[in-house]
């Protein structure tokens, strides 16, 4: 869930002028309990007066939904679209105004785009870990590789290639100088990134210490909210297409594109003797394995039993987390009724990493599929390509 955002003061101003008078709801407590849509959690706010406003992106959907936030003595429900956003006032003890907003993670549609887009077609370089690697540039100085990750969002710069390729640390005459480590909590803006001739002003943008191999950073798939894009890994290329939205090609077949907690999510099944086994399975370019199992879905599914154990390894994610898994020879997957057989397939043994019940499909299969992904209408395209029947990576 994402959720701390802080904006001008001003532009609550504006908005509260347009909504006439701001809702106030009460509360003695700091902790607020949210529902999202039909999703609960009971510890998901902490009121701060000094934030103004203090910004709840609701989990994205395209679909109107209610968000309701529950203080210890008050509450507020509130109807949210795509693009929409609401002021309240949560009056903590009587005394402290703590100015909130609720918005949808799906931003407004901008009427100043010109409504017919050229298509942009990138070339990309497909690692030998399975990044979709492209060439980029920082605020039209400073070039870096990034890789296309689906299992992310905004864009991570590795501390390394902060400091080697790019000017993000001009602003630190004490580190320049070599009388103090850099500061990664105060990097200059990117206000301005170029892939292809696909530019994004004003990113947000963070320092990691964890992306793919070989990788300077990563950009994730919410930077083409509204927009189709096509990875196709038969050319090495990718399609973007912006206001005039495509069908898709002869030899496609169309699935939902669902999200949770900002991760996007496809339904598959494994297969194992007679028995398919739904689940959710959240797409991940940025990892370079087939398939990962999370560890509940797994053992109340019985999936590992009787399948040969090829190894145990440690892995770490790109925010640095570390989860010991198990490497077992999977008969099958199936996705939109197409099947992959004999798959290197890791079970997570500790809690998953992503913070919910979720399989992964990593780059050693999505790269089997040249893809469309419809971020206009939710929705995924899927083609087999000449990659299909390729050997697995020995995970």
């Amino acid at each position: 869930m994402k959720t701390l955002i802080l904006l001008p003061f001003i532009i609550l101003g504006s908005l509260a002028v347009a909504q006439k008078k701001l809702a106030v709801v009460k509360a003695t407590s700091k902790n607020v309990a949210i529902k999202d849509g039909n999703e609960l959690d009971k510890n998901a706010w902490t009121l701060s007066p000094k934030i103004r406003p203090d910004v709840f992106t609701a989990e994205r959907t395209r679909k109107t939904k209610y968000v309701t936030f529950y203080t210890d003595i008050d509450s507020i429900s509130v109807k949210v679209k795509p693009g929409s956003r609401y002021d309240f006032i949560i009056l903590l003890n009587g005394k402290d105004s703590c100015y909130t907003r609720i918005e949808s993670a799906v931003p407004p549609e901008d009427k100043k785009q010109p409504k017919l887009a050229i298509p942009d077609t990138i070339p990309f370089i497909r690692t030998a870990h399975e990044a979709i690697s492209f060439q980029a540039i920082i605020n039209e100085t400073d070039t870096v590789m990034l890789h296309f990750d689906t299992g992310s969002w905004d864009v991570r710069l590795i501390k390394e290639a902060i400091i080697k390729k790019t000017k993000l640390l001009s602003d630190q005459p004490e580190y320049l100088a070599g009388k103090a480590a850099p500061n990664f909590n105060k990097i200059n803006k990117v206000v301005k990134l170029q892939i292809g001739k696909q530019v994004f002003n004003n990113l947000p943008f963070a320092a990691t210490d964890f992306t793919a191999h070989d990788m300077d950073g990563r950009f994730g798939w919410n930077l083409f909210e509204g927009k189709q894009v096509e990875i196709d890994y038969d050319s090495s290329l990718m399609i973007v297409h912006s206001r005039k939205l495509i069908k898709a090609p002869k030899g496609y077949t169309k699935s939902i594109l669902k999200f949770k907690r900002s991760f996007m999510i496809v339904e598959g099944a494994m297969k194992k003797g007679d028995r398919k086994i739904n689940g959710d399975f959240l797409m991940d370019t940025g990892a370079e394995i087939a398939i990962i199992l999370d560890s509940t879905w797994a053992a109340q599914a019985d999936f590992a039993e009787g399948l040969p154990l090829m190894k145990t390894i440690t892995l770490t994610n790109p925010r640095g987390s570390k989860f010991e898994t198990k490497v077992v020879l999977a008969p099958a997957f199936v996705i939109n009724g197409f099947e992959l057989t004999g798959i290197p397939t890791l079970i997570l043994g500790t809690r998953n990493p992503a913070g919910f019940s979720v399989n992964t499909l990593g780059g050693d299969v999505l790269k089997r599929f040249n893809i469309i992904m419809d971020f206009k209408n939710d929705c995924i395209y899927w083609k087999p390509n000449t990659l299909f029947n390729l050997t697995y990576h020995k995970s």
